[in-house]
């Protein structure tokens, strides 16, 4: 079975070699058809501490690193913008 595969943004990047990403799921309402977003928030392992807050990472699944970390970040593919 592969692993799963997910796209998200950084929004904590506090904690040593973690960070927090959420995963938006956007589904149609199963009865009114409007377009429901759903985030989900995941932990991942960031070994180089190299995402920040704002970042689009995309994150793996792997075996399980902590009680909590599941997941860890394979690449950045967006830089948070800084003004």
């Amino acid at each position: 079975m592969p692993r799963k595969e997910k796209v998200g943004l950084v929004v904590s990047a506090a904690m040593d070699k973690t960070v927090v990403v959420a995963v938006e799921n956007r589904a149609p309402h199963p009865k009114y058809k409007k377009i429901v977003v759903r985030t989900r928030k995941f932990k991942a392992h960031d070994e180089e501490n190299r995402c920040k807050r704002g970042d689009r990472v995309r994150i793996l699944e792997s075996p399980p690193l902590s009680r909590t970390k599941r997941w860890v970040v394979t690449d950045v593919l967006e830089e948070a913008r800084t003004p």
